[in-house]
């Protein structure tokens, strides 16, 4: 019973430690440039890299419109009342991204125009067509994650 139990923990740690060195790949700082799919899949955003830093911008959304006006959809929640007739497609809603060297891309924000709020963020693979963007307050202990799928760039 002892070396069947001692087996099956070893098993575990193994599968356990194969697991994290999967995920922990080394990247190359332009490894997030593209578009992605949202995890709700109701936008694009395209992740392009500017003066060494990475920003995101929003090229697509299933509803691009309004539904009572008819009229492109803009920035409403946004706290600034200058800000607030912004076109959401076009927006740059993720900005200063810079690459640690081995697996995250850290120390930018991400603003949610569902709630005009901004968060602290940072951005890492899991898998190779699959991002976790995780917004935050304060520490990242406190946030949500989201997961982005690799998509193709809106036909225009």
């Amino acid at each position: 019973m002892k070396k069947t139990t001692s087996a099956f923990l070893l098993i575990l740690v193994i599968a356990a430690w194969s697991g994290i060195s999967a995920s922990a790949q080394n990247h190359k700082a332009d490894d997030i440039i593209g578009t992605w799919l949202n995890q709700e899949a109701t936008g694009k955003i395209t992740l392009y890299k500017e003066n060494g830093k990475y920003f995101g911008k929003l090229v697509w959304l299933r509803e691009p419109n309004d539904k009572v006006s008819g009229l492109p959809r803009t920035d409403v929640e946004n706290p600034d009342a200058k800000l607030k007739s912004t076109p959401l497609i076009g927006l740059v809603n993720m900005k200063d991204f810079t690459f640690d060297g081995k697996d995250e891309w850290s120390g930018g924000t991400i603003y949610d125009p569902k709630n005009g709020k901004t968060y602290k963020c940072y951005i890492e693979f899991e898998g190779t067509t699959k991002l976790k963007v995780r917004g935050y307050v304060g520490v990242s202990l406190l946030g949500r994650n989201t997961f982005w799928t690799k998509s193709t760039p809106p036909q225009n």
